[in-house]
């Protein structure tokens, strides 16, 4: 697509996140909105009116099959409920569209070694949607680890929580097993921000969960091993105040990062100290992590190259979640391997 300078997208679901990602769509240099689809009538349009009044000329469509066979479109944003993702990134593939996925990519390894088969066939570009590490703050943070300034990295700490609102309920519709609940909500950014500080991947968890009638888990708190001392533990819930963090431990000192969930206009702040007496509150440029998603994932379509999270990336981070609802389900030790 070397002669595009612009990616033409669409967007497959009226889902509630679309309050962020519409409007980065619009604003991205490098990215069109074509239209939007819902099987909800009258959803797409609403969407559209809500999110980005003033695009009068993108489709809002009342059937997501006419939004893959338009060829105006390169690229499909996925984010339709956790359990239909699977479904509906193989017909768009199938259809030679490039597809951002909403995480989590899918609810089993399984489906995501199908949809990388897939995208390998028909030669098309997909991505796991994790806005967050596209926000310049944590290449900060990585910079003062690959300083040495904290020594070893040796545990980390995440926490992802917001109280539940009746608008929200139908994250708790389903069971665990079709996408319900909050590990498969909000513990997707718990569990790759646990992984993120490491340089190995876990090798066992230990989780306990709150469930509820429906069979989701409400709240789920639990802990990976990395083996030889190292642990990350990892927090969420539809219970409680509204968190959205991570803290790293390391032999030498800490990190902490207030916000994971950065406002696009709020400045990040990034605090960390050493056990020799530093201490350090860094406030930091404000960016949009969505928009930069956005622009990154155009950029990879428009000039062949990798996107910053791969297949591999999104497998893992499926395996873990897998293996801590088995362990918050049986309550035993569970081995991630």
């Amino acid at each position: 697509m070397s002669n595009q300078s612009v990616l033409r997208w669409g967007i497959l679901g009226a889902a509630r996140v679309n309050e962020r990602l519409m409007p980065a769509i619009v604003e991205a240099a490098n990215a069109k909105l074509i239209a939007i689809a819902s099987r909800r009538k009258g959803a797409a349009a609403d969407t559209l009116a809500k999110y980005a009044p003033q695009k009068t000329d993108v489709l809002a469509l009342d059937n997501p099959d006419d939004l893959l066979n338009n060829t105006d479109i390169d690229a499909i944003y996925l984010p339709m409920a956790n359990d239909e993702h699977t479904e509906w990134a193989l017909k768009a593939i199938a259809k030679g569209k490039h597809v951002l996925i909403e995480k989590p990519m899918a609810l089993t390894v399984k489906d995501i070694e199908a949809i990388e088969a897939a995208a390998l066939k028909h030669n098309v570009t997909v991505m796991e949607g994790f806005m967050y590490g596209f926000h310049p703050q944590h290449a900060y943070v990585q910079k003062i680890i690959d300083s040495g300034a904290i020594g070893e990295v040796r545990t980390v700490n995440t926490c992802f929580s917001f109280p539940m609102k009746p608008a929200r309920l139908y994250r708790l519709e389903k069971d665990i097993a079709h996408g319900g609940g909050a590990m498969w909500d909000i513990g997707p950014y718990a569990i790759h921000t646990a992984r993120k500080w490491f340089t190995t991947e876990p090798v066992a968890v230990t989780a306990m969960a709150k469930f509820i009638d429906s069979g989701a888990d409400i709240s789920l708190s639990g802990v990976l091993d990395y083996d030889d001392g190292k642990f990350a533990h990892f927090d969420m819930s539809f219970e409680r105040a509204r968190r959205s963090e991570y803290e790293i431990i390391g032999t030498l000192g800490g990190i902490k990062c207030d916000t994971v969930w950065q406002n696009p206009d709020d400045a990040p702040v990034i605090s960390w100290w050493t056990d020799a007496g530093e201490q350090h509150n860094v406030e930091l440029d404000i960016a949009n992590h969505f928009v930069l998603e956005i622009e990154h994932f155009s950029d990879c379509i428009l000039n062949n190259t990798k996107p910053a999270l791969s297949f591999a990336d999104a497998k893992v981070n499926c395996k873990t979640i897998e293996a801590a609802l088995a362990s918050a389900t049986t309550g035993k030790v569970v081995k991630i391997s």
